[in-house]
């Protein structure tokens, strides 16, 4: 941790907390516009209510001013990870279930899965920055090894078509939520550290 305390350490976190945040807004912009075309491709209220969607850490969380930047930062990347393998799912069921019939909204998917996933890289690199190791291999071997136990179980049964339906509303619904927080945790990272000097503040928005 101490490289990460250097001036260089230090301005290269800060520039990409900066390009973190930008990302997060243009991510959020386009998931809202998927949401509202989502919803209306399959005939449900945007506003619906749905259950927590299972995998995904929620956004909110209790005494966020408490936690430290690596906290921060691996509870983003579990977070992407989840939404990376729920909207790659999300995609194969629409191409099932539509085929070209809806291409748009397939396209719109898959534009936000890439960027689920560059944010996922993103958040990668700033974990190198921040613990100087490689990031969440543990919590990867971890979570392959859970699955490995659920899967000697019974196999679950696969949700109903209208359930897959709101499941996805959801799925947008918290993506939404999580790149507003993603840019919230960045700001605070980005803040120097004590000793490091003044230096000039991050823009608000992202």
């Amino acid at each position: 941790m101490a490289g990460a305390d250097s001036p260089s350490a230090a301005l290269q976190r800060r520039d990409l907390c900066a390009r973190g945040i930008r990302l997060a807004g243009k991510m959020r912009a386009d998931v809202l516009n998927l949401l509202d075309a989502y919803a209306e491709r399959q005939g449900l209220d945007a506003s619906a209510s749905v259950a927590a969607v299972e995998g995904v850490p929620a956004a909110a969380v209790e005494r966020w001013d408490e936690q430290t930047g690596t906290q921060r930062l691996l509870e983003n990347l579990a977070a992407y990870r989840a939404f990376r393998a729920l909207l790659a799912q999300m995609l194969e069921e629409h191409r099932e279930q539509l085929g070209e019939a809806d291409a748009a909204l397939g396209r719109a998917l898959a534009a936000v899965l890439l960027q689920v996933s560059a944010f996922a890289y993103h958040l990668e690199e700033l974990l190198r920055l921040e613990s100087r190791g490689p990031p969440g291999e543990e919590q990867e071997q971890e979570e392959e090894e859970e699955e490995e136990e659920e899967a000697d179980g019974p196999p679950p049964q696969p949700p109903g078509l209208f359930e897959q339906k709101l499941r996805g509303l959801g799925v947008l619904r918290e993506l939404a939520q999580w790149a507003v927080r993603s840019a919230r945790d960045l700001r605070q990272l980005a803040k120097p550290s004590p000793g490091s000097g003044p230096a000039p503040s991050l823009a608000e928005s992202p």
